[in-house]
């Protein structure tokens, strides 16, 4: 039978992020935001949720005196994202 899409990545905001950062591996805040049309409170909040899964790795810093956060991937998120793919795959009976 079909099998549970992760809720976690079942989310539209949640997928575009995950999405950009496979094939980016990391990006700033500002990228995502401009990429995903997001506002910035629901793309902070989404990006935590993510973080919370261990999908993301959140880095905060500073360039030129201003604050920056950067995104990156990390190897759990690489996994679910590929997990997501295949249950969608099964769903359109795609077969590799």
């Amino acid at each position: 039978m079909f099998k549970d899409l992760d809720p976690i990545l079942h989310s539209q905001l949640r997928l575009a992020v995950i999405s950009l950062l496979i094939s980016v591996k990391e990006a700033e805040f500002t990228y995502l935001r401009e990429k995903t049309q997001a506002t910035s409170g629901n793309l902070s909040v989404q990006i935590n949720k993510l973080k919370e899964a261990g999908y993301i790795e959140v880095i905060k810093q500073f360039k030129d005196n201003y604050p920056q956060t950067i995104c990156r991937i990390t190897p759990a998120g690489v996994k679910a994202f590929a997990d997501y793919v295949k249950c969608l795959e099964s769903y359109l009976g795609v077969k590799k």
